[in-house]
């Protein structure tokens, strides 16, 4: 499990630098300026220059993808149900994205900007472990007729 753990989080490190790019770029395209933003202003004023916010909101989209990369090895713990794994991963994400949220001034640092973020993240959250729930479900579904059907053929 720990070399699975590590290997996880190195090749989620290059996964989040790379999702993080492309948000970058669909938030550009979506200004609609012709420009590119590679970081919010917020965290270009905290660092100084582009350069070194660019640096920072790198380094932060490695790490969230590192966590959520580890944190993906509980959907592999079969002695656990269902709920005890989505709210683990679910705390697990939590204390992953939003520090590195505040961090790269992806929110408002308020408690409403907070709270706005974490409302965000968990409507995201339970929308994208809906469409995996039903897909699963469906798969399982597939199976299960499959194995029926060559059951009954015997």
């Amino acid at each position: 499990m720990k070399k699975k753990l590590i290997a996880r989080g190195l090749l989620g490190f290059p996964i989040g630098i790379a999702i993080g790019f492309v948000i970058t770029i669909i938030i550009s395209a979506c200004v609609g300026d012709g420009c590119f933003y590679p970081v919010t202003p917020e965290l270009l004023d905290a660092a100084g220059s582009e350069l070194s916010a660019v640096i920072v909101q790198t380094a932060l989209c490695g790490v969230m993808g590192t966590g959520f990369a580890m944190a993906s090895l509980i959907w592999e713990i079969d002695s656990w149900s269902l709920a005890k794994q989505s709210g683990i991963y679910f705390a697990i994400a939590c204390m992953v994205m939003l520090p590195i949220a505040y961090a790269a001034n992806w929110m408002e640092h308020s408690v409403i900007g907070f709270l706005s973020y974490a409302g965000i993240f968990i409507v995201i959250f339970l929308l994208v472990w809906l469409i995996q729930y039903l897909a699963w479900k469906g798969k399982i579904k597939e199976l299960n007729d499959c194995v029926e059907k060559k059951h009954s053929e015997r």
